[in-house]
């Protein structure tokens, strides 16, 4: 497949002496309604500095095609995808972005994961892979730009070269002669863009994109945000109860390369139609905790995984698994003892939708 080519980096219009004010982690604005409807109507910036990211560097990419569920082989320089880490028997760990790069894969993973996914990988080693796997967290920051205004801001700030070009798309900038790369997507959807650069950068490309009117989202916000996109997180809907194809992450898996961690569970799921149960997101009429069980008519059908109190516009909601043939959207639930539920589809899983069947 060709590949998008990465032409020597390019300056930005970021100015390098630019200072935020303050801390750039928050873990509130006191603006969750403002923030998350700037998400769906017009730019928001979101900090992912606490996010893993580690580099997976010299002949890595072999090792790396078999470790997780993305075709690594037909990608190249300047491309990139989501991938999903599974457990031998397809159950999820984690989903992670991946960024193929010169020499080596940058993987972007959630918090909670890095070091045990670090450990994972290092277990695969053998001393002929010449394979070096590096946490490369620290040493760098990550912000997010969401939005359907966030293209607009990347051609202001001239990055523009990368609006409209495929998911996963990255190329390298500079500021003041730090680098700054910048990939297609962000961490809820494909679409909005992801900024990866050293800590020294982090301050003026913070301000930089809240001076082109991004409305900053903190941590307590970015949760609701994940809940109401619906994005899978490790510990909540990614566990070792579901399997990959339960948590919707169809995009992330290839179902025709060869041999790879729990690929032969993932083809039997697929053959003989064995998918058990899916994510959904559900309207509650009122709060309830994670864990609660969902029913139908009095009967077990599944259970509620993350909770939000939501926004103003959306009320409560969370999301949960339920059981693939005991209702579809729309549908009403009990969820716990008595509070209501409707069933309805998310962005991001709705981005993530299974291929047609021939």
């Amino acid at each position: 497949m060709k590949g998008i080519l990465v032409g020597p980096s390019q300056e930005t219009i970021i100015d390098p002496e630019a200072e935020a004010s303050g801390d750039v982690t928050a873990d509130t604005y006191s603006n969750d309604d403002e923030a998350v409807d700037a998400v769906d109507n017009g730019v928001a910036v979101v900090d992912l500095s606490d996010y893993g990211r580690i580099r997976v560097g010299k002949i890595g990419f072999s090792f790396f095609h078999n470790q997780t569920t993305a075709n690594f082989e037909c990608l190249d320089e300047g491309q990139g995808c989501d991938t999903v880490f599974v457990t031998p028997t397809a159950r999820t760990i984690d989903i992670s972005h991946a960024w193929v790069m010169k020499n080596a894969i940058v993987l972007v993973v959630s918090p909670m994961t890095c070091g045990s996914i670090i450990e994972m990988l290092k277990k695969y080693i053998f001393f002929a892979d010449k394979v070096e796997i590096q946490d490369i967290t620290k040493q760098t920051s990550m912000f997010a730009l969401l939005g359907p205004k966030s293209s607009k801001i990347m051609e202001d700030l001239n990055l523009g070269d990368l609006v409209g070009q495929p998911y996963g798309s990255h190329k390298h900038y500079s500021v003041g002669g730090m680098p700054l790369t910048v990939a297609v997507g962000s961490i809820t959807s494909v679409e909005g863009f992801t900024f990866m650069m050293s800590p020294a950068a982090a301050g003026s490309v913070w301000k930089a994109l809240l001076g082109q009117g991004a409305i900053p989202i903190g941590s307590s916000t970015r949760e609701t945000l994940r809940i109401l996109r619906g994005r899978p997180a490790p510990g909540k809907e990614l566990t070792n109860e579901f399997n990959v194809l339960e948590a919707g992450l169809w995009r992330a898996v290839s179902l025709n390369k060869g041999c790879y961690k729990g690929q032969e569970t993932i083809s039997r799921l697929v053959t003989y139609d064995g998918i058990k149960q899916r994510l959904w997101g559900i309207r509650l009429s009122s709060p309830v905790g994670p864990g609660s069980i969902i029913t139908i008519d009095g009967k077990k059908v599944g259970k509620l995984t993350s909770f939000t109190a939501g926004t103003k516009s959306s009320g409560p909601f969370g999301l949960g698994y339920i059981k693939r043939r005991a209702a579809s959207e729309s549908d009403s639930v009990t969820v716990g003892d008595s509070i209501i539920g409707t069933l309805v589809e998310v962005p991001f899983l709705r981005e993530q939708l299974p291929p047609p069947k021939p």
